[in-house]
């Protein structure tokens, strides 16, 4: 693995912006529990996803006070951290999709980024 590759020490954060109401995210990290291959590694126990309540990362809230946690296990110390994070970019970017042909109005907007794990 390169280095760069190393998910030890790094999870992956979902946040929806400020019109997402606690049904998105708890919609969306249903959405990302049945996204392959995602439904795959926590099916084989490589990833836990959870919701925790949302960080202060120095900035405005952001609507909603919880945020989708995606933590790499030590059963998935193989898993390539890069193709890891494109696969929930594309998770979030599918569900926005559905939500907008099964509910009125917009989706709201999410960040998918890495956050140290001392971070919080």
């Amino acid at each position: 693995m390169a280095e760069g590759d190393q998910v030890a020490d790094q999870d992956i954060c979902i946040r929806l912006d400020g019109s997402a109401t606690e049904g998105d995210v708890t919609a969306l990290r249903s959405w990302l529990e049945r996204e392959k291959p995602l439904d795959d590694l926590l099916r084989d126990g490589r990833l836990r996803l959870f919701e925790r309540p949302a960080a202060d990362r120095g900035g405005a809230p952001m609507g909603t006070s919880q945020e989708i946690v995606i933590a790499v296990t030590s059963a998935g110390a193989t898993v390539v951290f890069q193709e890891l994070l494109e696969q929930v970019r594309n998770g979030l970017r599918a569900w926005r999709e559905n939500r907008r042909q099964v509910e009125d109005g917009e989706p709201p907007q999410g960040r998918v980024e890495p956050v140290n794990r001392d971070d919080g």
